[in-house]
């Protein structure tokens, strides 16, 4: 394994991290003696398999249903001092409420302690107004820390780029878990800004929101030749010295096998990534066409500056990895939360678009005439059966 220092934390972060909500039992809590014995054995084999090569930061949160009541199973048997055990609770309007799930996070997990506290969820400026105002939950955790039950302070997010930036501008917080790979690069501001403060970096399901990448399509394995997708994405993100360790979300004990061929490219990886980023770019400007490429993010609106709440941004984007990439599976996984995801995935879906008229929201884009149609087409193309969030199901 191989280790970078986590930002002002000064923790020795090792560059896989155990992800906490693939292994359990249930999405809500439900009591101990109803977790078969062939789930825990799975999830103990899983984590014992993460420390054996080195993967010592164990991650989950209070809204990863039975995660935390299944780690304090195994968790307390192993050196404290050789964990780095993260937890997250979302702020809530009452920071009292955030104090009594925080304590039940620790009392699940058995520990004295967490290492890491995320506040979970930093979507949107009415949940950073939560933490940050005088009295807030960010001053419960600083309590907490006080108190000994927290060692360091971060936040998750799945908000836009302005907001995470925001949020580590506040220079209130240790670390960021953040979304940031290959396909979507939009979040690298907010990582600039974590370097620029000392914030440690944490890349959120870069193999799952990354692109289904333990299952990817035929065409996507040949670009990436000779790296799997999943290698080739590690590779990508590591070979950024700003990002500090990548999230595994383990179901079993072999799902590290793959990642683990990274390492071993990590001390110089441009020889190898050069040529598939040049891959990939030239089938994408092939397929959609360069001005397209270069141009089709310009000028987009927000989901609520448009009719209908559409979140033209990330439907034409999935669009491009669906025509480019064959991505057409992770496609319709992302396109169907639209419209049932809150503030973990806003706005809604193109179904309605021909019933809009959208020439306003679309004048500063250079493609306005083109882009109704495109989202038509995508709709066609992605839209079928709603999708939850993995904690809704």
């Amino acid at each position: 394994m191989k280790y970078r220092r986590f930002g002002r934390t000064e923790l020795e972060m090792p560059v896989f991290s155990c992800g906490g909500m693939r292994y359990q039992y249930k999405w809500k809590d439900v009591p101990g003696w109803q977790i078969p014995r062939d789930n825990q054995h799975n999830l103990e084999a899983t984590i014992n398999r993460s420390l054996e090569v080195g993967i010592n930061h164990i991650e989950t949160a209070r809204g990863y249903g039975t995660s935390e009541m299944q780690l304090g199973k195994i968790l307390p048997k192993f050196p404290r001092e050789k964990l780095i055990v993260q937890t997250k609770v979302s702020p809530k309007e009452d920071p009292k409420e955030f104090r009594r799930q925080f304590n039940q996070s620790l009392k699940f997990l058995q520990l004295d302690y967490v290492d890491l506290l995320g506040l979970h969820g930093i979507n949107t400026e009415q949940i950073l107004d939560y933490c940050v105002r005088p009295g807030g939950c960010l001053a419960e955790a600083r309590k907490l820390q006080e108190q000994g039950k927290v060692r360091f302070i971060g936040f998750s997010t799945h908000g836009p780029t302005d907001i995470i930036k925001k949020t580590i501008e506040t220079d209130q917080f240790d670390y960021v878990n953040l979304h940031w790979y290959y396909i979507n690069q939009v979040n690298w501001p907010a990582i600039e800004a974590a370097k620029k403060h000392d914030v440690g970096v944490f890349i959120i399901s870069p193999s799952d929101k990354g692109g289904k990448l333990y299952d990817p399509p035929k065409k996507l394995v040949e670009l990436c030749q000779p790296l799997s997708p999943m290698v080739f994405n590690d590779l990508f993100c590591l070979s950024h010295p700003e990002v500090h360790t990548l999230s595994l979300g383990a179901a079993r004990p072999t799902d590290f096998d793959e990642h683990l061929k990274a390492l071993s490219l990590l001390d110089d990886p441009q020889p190898i990534l050069t040529p598939i980023l040049a891959k990939l770019e030239e089938e994408a400007i092939k397929v959609l066409g360069e001005d397209w490429f270069n141009t089709w993010d310009q000028g987009l609106p927000d989901p609520e500056e448009t009719p209908g709440n559409i979140n033209i941004k990330t439907i034409l984007w999935l669009r491009n990895l669906a025509l480019a990439y064959d991505m057409t599976d992770y496609g319709k996984m992302r396109y169907n939360l639209l419209g049932n995801g809150g503030h973990w995935f806003p706005g809604k879906n193109a179904e309605n678009v021909k019933k809009l008229d959208l020439s306003s929201c679309l004048s500063n884009s250079p493609h306005r005439d083109k882009i109704p149609n495109y989202l038509a087409e995508a709709h066609g193309l992605l839209g079928g059966q709603t999708v939850q969030r993995l904690s809704q199901s």
